[in-house]
């Protein structure tokens, strides 16, 4: 079974002299693959669901089926929170940058965005309330006030750690940018 977000590297690796080698830019794809922290915090959120659905097997067995189905409901709660987590990042397409949060998504048409450039600022180490001095990429739009979350960060769960790959991605969100802005 092809695993999609496995492709982004691959992609890039087997064609280092095109900024964007994929053949459909209109679906949405994120330009990297998730992080380390993301996957492993995604794992062990599975891992607790998978010991919540043995929970609940025991639970319908030994009490009744309405308090196993409860705890089934929980552990499924668990499972889309982790499937969520999965997909949170930038995506981009040929209509424009999307940025999935992990309760919001928003998504710029290429349109309206006047810039996608990297800075140096203060960035919120792996999502929490610290934070540390590393590089931020940050969308433009209108009148040249950057939203106020950057799209990507040196220190979230998808880069910590990873500095040529945020180096990478940031290119590349980059050269999406100035490709379909130039369209215009």
């Amino acid at each position: 079974m092809p695993l999609a977000f496995l492709t982004a590297d691959r992609a890039f690796d087997q064609a280092d002299d095109v900024a964007l080698p994929y053949d459909d830019r209109d679906q949405w794809r994120r330009p990297y693959r998730p992080g380390p922290w993301r996957v492993g915090a995604a794992a062990l959120l599975l891992l607790l669901a998978s010991y919540m659905l043995l929970a609940a097997m025991i639970i319908a067995l030994a009490d009744g089926p309405s308090s196993g189905a409860v705890c089934a409901g929980g552990a499924l709660l668990v499972i889309v929170a982790a499937l969520r987590l999965l997909r949170v990042g930038t995506w981009v397409s040929a209509r424009g940058v999307r940025r999935v949060g992990f309760f919001t998504t928003r998504t710029a048409p290429w349109a309206e965005v006047t810039a996608v450039r990297t800075t140096q600022q203060p960035v919120r180490w792996l999502g929490l309330p610290r934070t540390v001095q590393g590089q931020a990429v940050v969308l433009v739009q209108g009148v040249g006030k950057p939203l106020t979350d950057p799209l990507m960060t040196s220190h979230n769960a998808d880069f910590l750690g990873r500095p040529e790959a945020f180096d990478r991605a940031a290119d590349t969100v980059e050269a999406w940018a100035d490709e379909y802005r130039s369209g215009r």
